[in-house]
Order: structure tokens, then sequence, then C-alpha cells
């Protein structure tokens, strides 16, 4: 062999090889489990941008649906926080879970229980969890993961202003003489500082980073940059506080949202008088806004919108963040809400109901190689189902028990024939546990008497004004 030929027979080898390494590589890329990034939020329904709120400013959640999947018609299981998070926490109904309340800690019930996050971290993940994923303290701890933050407000602005305005009038808070009647004031303000009823609400003089949202996206920012997962794929969980009482946020989202223009559509005066009495929440008597107070309705609202803009900033920083660190292509996002809230709606604040104000929810999903940008499904889907999509996504095998339903098909094919029916329940009292279903036009509920079951036609009736359940056309 000449020298000229075998040079150009090794050329053609290590070429060859090149090609066959770069093969590999881009194989090896293309084959590298994703990372996820799971956003719930606490009490959030679906008034953002991207779900037809215009009034609501959301730019960064509106730009995520634009890249990814928004679902129209998506529902939790039971709209209370503890029992709907242990719900699609372990891809188990309510029913099965046996958590209908606040308290109940899961390990109690279920110690064998293998959780989403928990699966992740067996599958090689590395998880971390920011704030409130689990029901607060109820958290699962090192079983869930390998880094978990949970900070709150940098300080409470209810109870910082009471203590400046009592010192100046009285001195230090501390003094002997002062300590009674400043205990006296701090319990009287409690419901307040607290923000649970009476809702606290309005602005403070915190900046975005010291309120806990900010703080628990900074630290979501800082694993990130510093690469905490190591060489493992990640499965970061980031609990957004708000829109949950306390209403509070900085002054300047509040700026946004002038009460005198917040408008809102008034239900009908005999409204109440189809619908049946265990339907209907108590909370209403407690939150703070009285019946027929429209100008008190208009405040509490603007102060929930912006808690919503407070909180999507944040967001923004996390999705800024994947993008500079190079992840934005190989992380699925998964933005949602435990459940979500009336302001006013039928008369009712807060949650515990079946009407759609309080079990829909939004649900927004980016999963690169899959959803298609600007992506609507109008498809059914339910909160107990994301575990069974994120498993399969990152492919996971799930655990044989999982009651709810993959929805990957639906994120390249968003109008795919679909289930059927979302369920969703609530118990009042210890015995009665309402029950309902919607299908893609339809909700019924009962709520254990033939005389106090509800049927709405959402498609002609979206606001649920309408008890047809008496109507013989519908037996």
């Amino acid at each position: 062999m000449t020298h000229r030929r075998r040079l150009l027979l090794v050329t053609l080898v290590a070429t060859a090889l090149g090609c066959a390494a770069g093969m590999t590589t881009a194989g090896a890329r293309k084959r590298a489990r994703p990372n996820v990034l799971f956003i719930v939020s606490d009490d959030l329904n679906n008034r953002l941008g991207c779900y037809g709120f215009d009034a609501v400013h959301t730019p960064n959640l509106d730009a995520l649906a634009r890249a990814g999947i928004r679902f129209d018609r998506a529902y939790c299981q039971y709209p209370v926080c503890n029992p709907s998070r242990s719900s699609f926490l372990t891809g188990l109904r309510p029913q099965t879970t046996g958590i209908m309340g606040n308290r109940i800690n899961l390990r109690d019930l279920h110690p064998e229980v293998v959780t989403l996050p928990e699966r992740f971290k067996q599958s090689g993940y590395w998880t971390a969890s920011a704030g409130k994923v689990y029901h607060g303290r109820l958290d699962d701890g090192e079983r869930s993961w390998h880094a978990r933050e949970e900070f709150g407000n940098a300080r409470n602005p209810v109870m910082e202003r009471a203590r400046k305005e009592f010192e100046a009038k009285h001195g230090a808070i501390d003094l002997p003489e002062n300590r009674q009647a400043w205990n006296k004031l701090r319990q009287k303000l409690r419901p307040l500082a607290a923000g649970q009823t009476p809702a606290g609400y309005g602005p403070t003089d915190m900046t975005d980073a010291e309120h806990k949202d900010g703080r628990h996206a900074r630290q979501v920012v800082k694993w990130l940059e510093d690469k905490a997962y190591g060489d493992k794929p990640f499965f970061i969980a980031w609990g957004i506080a708000k829109p949950h009482v306390p209403f509070w946020a900085p002054q300047k989202y509040f700026d946004l949202y002038p009460p005198g223009k917040i408008g809102f559509t008034s239900d009908p005066a005999n409204d109440w008088d189809d619908i049946p009495r265990l339907a209907l929440s108590q909370r209403y008597r407690q939150f703070g806004v009285p019946a027929g107070d429209d100008a008190k309705r208009r405040e509490v609202t603007a102060a929930y919108h912006a808690t919503i803009t407070y909180i999507d900033a944040q967001i923004g920083l996390l999705l800024e963040a994947l993008k500079h660190q190079g992840l934005w292509e190989n992380t699925i996002i998964v933005f949602t809400s435990d459940h979500g809230f009336h302001l006013g709606e039928h008369g009712m604040w807060g949650k515990v109901t079946l009407f759609e104000e309080c079990a829909r929810v939004p649900l927004i999903v980016r999963a690169p190689g899959l959803t298609r940008a600007g992506a609507v499904s109008p498809r059914l889907v339910e909160l107990v189902d994301l575990y069974p999509t994120l498993t399969e996504l990152c492919g996971i095998e799930a655990p044989g028990n999982l009651e709810g339903t993959s929805f990957a098909p639906l994120l390249s094919r968003p109008k795919l024939k679909w289930k059927r029916g979302a369920f969703t329940v609530v118990r009042r009292g210890q015995r009665v546990l309402g029950k309902s279903v919607r299908s893609e036009r339809w909700r019924y509920s009962e709520w254990g008497d033939p005389d106090e079951n509800e049927l709405y036609d959402l498609r002609q009736d979206p606001h649920e004004w309408t008890n047809l359940a008496d109507d013989p056309k519908f037996a």
C-alpha cells in the first residue's frame, strides 16, 4: 500500500470514527432524561391573561402558554389544599386516600404509598422542593427530597405597622407596663395578620424578594445556577403561596388594579333559589365581604389580582433562568393550582364548593419535542392525571395503583378523543360527601338526597345559574 493510499485510509477511518462519536454524543443528548419543573400555585382560579382574563396582567404565564399547551378543562379532585395535594402527589383520588381535611398527614394513613417526587427520587432524579408542595408542615421530607426550603415573609406587615403605631403612643412593646396591652392587641390582629377570615389584604412595603414567593423563586434559581443537581436530571417543585390569603404584594402590583376599574358579572337576584343548601359554602360569612357590598368586593378582588401579577413576575425569573442555563430545551414545565377560588360568584368567597370557580384550575404544560407552541386542548383532564403523565414523559415506571390517566397523548394531539368525565368531591360535615362529574358539556352533582341534586349545562349556562336537575327533560 502506497503512503498516499495509507494516508487516505487513515483519514477515512478517523472521519468515520469522528462521525460515529458525534452520532453517539447526539444520540446520548437525545436520549437524556428530561428535567421537570413543577409549579403549583395555592388557591388560584383561571384569572390569567391566557385564559381570557385580559384585565389581569400575567405576561410570563401567557408566554409559557404560547410556548406550550393550555388545558381549558382541567379539574382538581377536592377543592381544599391538603386533600387536593395528597391526591395529585399520590395519583389517588380523595376517596382512596381518605384525606378530606387539612390536618391529616398522608403518611399516617398511607406509609406505603410512593408519591410523585419520591418516585422520581427512586429513579435517579435529583429532587428539590421550595415552598408549599405538600401541605406545609405535612411535607414528606427526605423521603421525597434531596433538598427542601420553606421560607416565610421577611416580616409581617400587619404586625409591623401595628407595633410602630403602638410604640409611637406608648413606648417600646417590651416595657413591663406595655406587655399586657401589646399582647391583647396582637390577639385582636391575629386574623388579619394570618390572613384567613376575615381575609387580610393590601400592599406591603416589602420588595419582591422579601415576600416568601420571591424568596422561594430565587432559591430555585440558585439551585439552577449552582447546578445543585450535579450530573442527574432534576425534578424541582415550587409551591407558590399566593394568591392564598392574605392577599399581600408590593405596592407596584396594587397600582395596576384601581378597585374602581374592577368589573364583575352580577348573579341573578334569585340565584340561591335552586341551589341545594349543602352546595353552598358558609365561608362567605367570615370572609369579610358582606353580600351586596360591591365596593368591598372590588377592593378584595383587586388585591387578589395584584398577588397574581406578583407571582407571575417571580415565575418569569425561573423561566429566564432555565433559558440562561441552557436547560430550556430539556425541561418539562408544568404550571397548575391545587384548586380554584370564589371571588363573590354565587355570593361565595374562597373554596370548598363544586362550582366551576372552585373545581376548575389552570394547567399549562411545555414538553420540548411534544407540545406545539400555542396549542389549546378542550379535553377533560384532572390533577390526579399528573403523576402518570410525568412518569411516562420521563420514562419512569409508575406504580400500578395509580387512579389517574396519563394525558401525554394530548400534548401532541390536543383534540384527541379523550376521557368522558372529570370527578370532584367535597365533604359537608363528617357524613355527607358531595360528588360531582363533569362531561364536556354538563356538570352533575349529588349531595346524598335525591331532592338536592344539581345539573348544569355548561355550554349554555357557563355561570351555573340554572339548576336543571328537576327538569323532567333531563331525568
